[in-house]
């Protein structure tokens, strides 16, 4: 289609995958009505709705959703057409395609693109959103060329850097903690739980803290998105166990207030290739970046 804004094509994926538009503004390094004008113009372009606000989240019509898969086709299509130019490139421009999780996307990735940005400044990063299995499973079909992912990572093809260990907190209402100290599986399973959705590695490393204290946790509210987990905590709905990347400091939290787990629970988030990648400067560079984050880590 004549005239149609890849970069706004882009924007638009983001938005509809991070699930709002400030969250892909970071990302992008954008600000959030330069997103908004963005998805706006497209929709114009298109002559048709593309997102709308669930309640705090953006989500994709019927037609965005339609052109999101579209969407994913043609960034690969133009991944591709970059990897077959890039022996023509001298080092400092190109394309990079990263695959990680949305936690990480929102909390830590805009730091870490800010930093190789100055670096190589002419680098395209390609940010793609998805659970670990859907990840390996693009670089292994090298649709992408790296993924950010929750560890332990199998596979003969994978070449797998650890780079931090990340603590999971129990969250609360602020104001409603009848907690003194840290929390067991089964105090915490006396509370209304709002959890992750099953499926994702996340959930599953979560379910197995219970099972160790022996408990089978039964949440209220399974959801897809940390931030709506911490709305519905911070609006006093029930407890949820996040990531600490999500609760830290600095970060505008809802009405809620974080305690250690009793066991501990990590998990431990590395970076994989495929051994046979060809490493460029570009994925060189930002995968040093990704290993200078692991200092975040507890």
């Amino acid at each position: 289609m004549r005239g149609l804004n890849l970069d706004h094509l882009h924007t638009f994926a983001l938005v509809a995958e991070l699930g709002g538009f400030s969250a892909a503004a970071s990302v992008l390094g954008l600000s959030q009505p330069a997103v908004s004008l963005q998805i706006r113009q497209l929709e114009q372009r298109l002559k048709v709705r593309l997102i709308e606000r669930v309640g705090r989240r953006a989500t994709p019509t019927a037609a965005g959703t339609e052109l999101l898969d579209h969407a994913r086709r043609i960034e690969d299509q133009l991944s591709a057409l970059t990897d077959s130019m890039q022996r023509h490139s001298d080092g400092l421009t190109g394309r990079v395609r990263l695959g990680t999780g949305a936690t990480f996307c929102i909390y830590l990735l805009p730091s870490v693109l800010q930093r190789l940005r100055q670096r190589l400044p002419g680098l395209d990063i390609m940010v793609r959103i998805g659970n670990t299995n859907d990840i390996l499973k693009a670089i292994e079909d090298n649709v992408l060329d790296l993924g950010f992912v929750t560890l332990p990572v199998a596979g003969r093809m994978f070449d797998v850097t650890p780079v931090l260990e990340e603590e999971f907190l129990a969250v609360l209402p602020a104001g409603d903690d009848p907690f003194a100290g840290e929390i067991t599986p089964t105090e915490l399973s006396r509370q209304k739980l709002i959890l992750y959705e099953p499926g994702s590695h996340t959930r599953t490393i979560i379910d197995r803290w219970f099972a160790a204290g022996g408990i089978a946790p039964r949440p209220a509210m399974e959801l897809g998105s940390v931030e709506a987990i911490k709305e519905m905590v911070g609006a006093g709905m029930g407890c949820a166990v996040l990531p600490s990347m999500a609760v830290q400091p600095g970060i505008r939290q809802a009405a809620i207030v974080a305690r250690r787990l009793s066991p501990p629970l990590f998990r431990g988030r590395g970076i994989v290739v495929r051994r046979d990648k060809i490493r460029h400067r570009g994925l060189r560079e930002i995968v040093k970046a990704l290993e200078e984050s692991g200092g975040f880590g507890g």
